[in-house]
């Protein structure tokens, strides 16, 4: 029970980080002129184009589901929190390999940067590693986690082509061409499948099959047998 409550408290914790890095951020995108967007809520509309704003909010909302205890043993949920998981550690390795020295950021800004590409990446993964929840991930949550990036990315290319806004140079094709873009988004795509397939194999060594977390929501089934076991007696 005391592992629960801890569990709960990470959890509630990382959600928080995510509330208020995205807190942050969205004055500070409102308020900053020039650029393709001419208004203070186009700019912050835009802020969904951003792989990293997108994996912190799968993080947020898995992470306030497993702190209020409303998570389920779903395919859905599985999904949920492996696109997540994976979407943050993707976010966190390549701002810091590829992104990090191209802003120059002040007040607000570097609050928000180090919420949303650093602490966030590293308690959910952390958060993760420690408390799981096990059993939850299979090589088809692994399939389905993938259209979450195909999607992002095939929204981006054709917006961009559409508006001319890239929200980053490795997908600009004016930058690197569609050659480059490609082997980018390749390189991306590896590193993505690589994680999920380490956490997927992760979580089948080391779940048991008669270990629950007790900080999920009862599974509809397993309720119903336990009415009818509790029946029998």
């Amino acid at each position: 029970m005391q592992a629960s409550k801890i569990a709960r408290a990470w959890f509630g914790l990382t959600a928080l980080v995510v509330i208020a890095g995205l807190a942050a951020q969205i004055p500070v995108s409102a308020g900053t002129t020039g650029g393709t967007f001419h208004t203070p809520a186009g700019r912050v509309a835009n802020l969904l184009a951003f792989f990293t704003i997108d994996s912190n909010i799968l993080v947020g909302v898995g992470s306030l589901l497993l702190a209020v205890g409303v998570a389920g043993r779903s395919t859905l949920f599985g999904v949920l929190r492996l696109t997540g998981l994976v979407g943050i550690t993707v976010t966190g390795v390549v701002f810091q390999v590829a992104l990090a020295d191209l802003y120059e950021l002040h007040g607000w800004a570097v609050f928000a940067d180090t919420m949303l590409h650093k602490v966030s990446p590293l308690m959910c993964v952390a958060g993760w590693l420690l408390f799981g929840p096990r059993g939850q991930l299979s090589w088809r949550v692994l399939w389905w986690s993938l259209l979450y990036p195909l999607a992002w990315l095939a929204v981006t290319l054709v917006r961009g082509a559409i508006i001319g806004f890239y929200p980053y140079p490795f997908v600009d094709p004016g930058i690197n061409g569609y050659g480059g873009v490609a082997f980018n988004c390749v390189l991306i795509g590896v590193l993505f499948i690589g994680l999920a397939a380490a956490a997927v194999g992760f979580d089948r060594t080391f779940s048991r099959r008669d270990e629950v977390d007790d900080y999920l929501a009862p599974d509809p089934a397993e309720s119903v047998e336990r009415i009818r076991d509790a029946g029998s007696y």
